[in-house]
Parts: C-alpha cells; sequence; structure tokens
C-alpha cells in the first residue's frame, strides 16, 4: 500500500552539474522534480548545448521561479521573461539567459530527468510514436489556409501537452503529425489514445502507430530503422486507431492494454510481411 513519503533537496538522488549551473533532482515513483540554480549570465547556448547537442534547447519546461529572473528567446523570436512566483511553460526550441546580478533558481516538475544529459550518438531501446491528422488535405479544403493553420496549432497545443503529461519527448512534427519517442511502449500507446481523445473535439481524428526498437540519438534528432518502422505502422492506421508492432505487442504483455490482431501488412522498405495489433478497449 502506498504510503506518504518526503525527500529533501538537500540530499538529492542526483545532482547534474554544468559550467554556471546545477540541477538537483529528487524521484518519487516515475516522477522527477528539480531544483534548478543557474547563476548570473548563465546562457544555455553556451553553457548546456554542448552537452545536449543540439542546436536550441529541445526540452519542455514547467516550473515556478524561487528566485531570480530568467530571459528566454525562442527559434522563431519571441521574447519573454520570468521573475519570482511565475510559473512558466516553455515549449522546446529557445535558448535563455540569466540577466542582472542575482541566479536563477527554479522548481521544475516536466524536464529534469532529461536536462543537460549528454544527447550525442547514445543508442537505446525507445518507443517510437508517429501520429498523423487523417484526411488532412480533405480539411484543408473545407476550411481554407487561414482556418487550417489555425486548426493545426491548436492541434499542435494538444499533442505538446499530451507528449508532456506521458513524459514523451518530441523529435518532430511532420507538417500534420508527430514523430516522438518514450522511454516505454505502454506510456507511448496511452499517450496515442489521449491524443486521439484530445483532438475529437477539433473534429479530426488521427492515425498512430508505435513501434519498440533501438535507436541512436544524435543531437535533437533520432535515427534508426526503428523509426521508419513506426512511421509505416502509422500509415496502415485507420481514422482513431492506433497499432503496434509484434515487437512493441510482446513488450506490453502486463500493461493492461488490450489488444486485437490487424492482420499482416506489407510495410514498403521492411522486408516480408508483417501482423500488425490494434489497441482495443476505453484505457
Amino acid at each position: 500500500m502506498a504510503r506518504p513519503q518526503a525527500k529533501n533537496f538537500r540530499s538529492p538522488d542526483q545532482v547534474r552539474q554544468f559550467s554556471n549551473g546545477r540541477i538537483a533532482n529528487v524521484s518519487h515513483g516515475e516522477t522527477t522534480i528539480g531544483r534548478f540554480v543557474f547563476q548570473p549570465g548563465w546562457r544555455w547556448s553556451r553553457d548546456v548545448g554542448p552537452i545536449a547537442g543540439t542546436r536550441s534547447c529541445q526540452i519542455h519546461h514547467q516550473g515556478v521561479v524561487l528566485r531570480g529572473r530568467l530571459l528566454v528567446e525562442s527559434d522563431t523570436g519571441e521574447v519573454c521573461e520570468f521573475a519570482i512566483d511565475d510559473v512558466y511553460d516553455i515549449p522546446p526550441g529557445h535558448d535563455a539567459t540569466v540577466p542582472g546580478d542575482e541566479p536563477f533558481e527554479a522548481i521544475e516538475f516536466a524536464s529534469a530527468r532529461l536536462y543537460a544529459a549528454p544527447g550525442d550518438g547514445d543508442r537505446a531501446l525507445a518507443a517510437m510514436l508517429c501520429t498523423d491528422i487523417v484526411d488532412s488535405t480533405a480539411h484543408l479544403r473545407r476550411l481554407g489556409d487561414s482556418a487550417w493553420r489555425e486548426l493545426l496549432l491548436e492541434h499542435n497545443h494538444q499533442v505538446r501537452l499530451e507528449l508532456n503529461n506521458f513524459r514523451g519527448r518530441e523529435i518532430q512534427t511532420t507538417g500534420d503529425g508527430f514523430l516522438a519517442v518514450f522511454d516505454g511502449p505502454a506510456r507511448a500507446v496511452r499517450c496515442a489514445r489521449s491524443i486521439g481523445r484530445s483532438v475529437t473535439r477539433l473534429g479530426i481524428a488521427i492515425r498512430a502507430g508505435v513501434h519498440t526498437g533501438e535507436v541512436e540519438f544524435v543531437g535533437d534528432n533520432v535515427r534508426g530503422l526503428a523509426v521508419h518502422e513506426a512511421a509505416r505502422v502509422a500509415g496502415v492506421a485507420g481514422a482513431g486507431e492506433v497499432l503496434v508492432s509484434a515487437t512493441t505487442k510482446h513488450l506490453l504483455e502486463g500493461s493492461g492494454i488490450a489488444l486485437e490482431s490487424a492482420g499482416v501488412h506489407e510495410l514498403k522498405g521492411l522486408g516480408e510481411a508483417r501482423e500488425l495489433f490494434r489497441i482495443t478497449g476505453s484505457e
């Protein structure tokens, strides 16, 4: 039976130090909370960028400022400054610096597990999720360019909220879809189902595919055959469906997620035909 428990940042589970900055992490189950401290003059592109190996910070931040200020500039040129007691939400794709003479200190809930962790050339087993909007061309013709663009922005917002909820890492957008990675297939499948439910109110449906395999993380990108297989699996799915590969199906055993066979399919460029599985039930 679960019981109340406490941990303290004075004795953190992990400390990650880098130039002009430090993160102390504590974890409760699958949740990692971080205390971020950046010194005056700290800049992400100089002090963390070489560790992450990305052109800008690709992590989604949510937290609350305890001390100091943080100046953030997005890849698209938007600038925002956060100060004491601000509860902030910073999407991937930004640089940041600490202005003034006071250190910046914050508590974060969404990014502490991944922030300032080396990213170059890491090979790992990951669950890949690919999604796209069904009948996007028909929606564009019906709505027109301006309304379609607004719909896409809202779709992207909903997807990113769900990725954050399920600890997914956004790799890229594909026009009307997303590619994301997860540290487990159950989380990827549940995220896909939740995305599908959340965009229904927008009058659209998505298709989704999940495949689990070894990939290589290179900067802010991910490479490997598993990426292509996830995309091919998603391409077979129908409106509102989440399909998974046979590998993923085996790894989902014991998760409580119900599946049924979706038949045997040729996946372009991947050799022999393979059986795919459909997620069922209302979970």
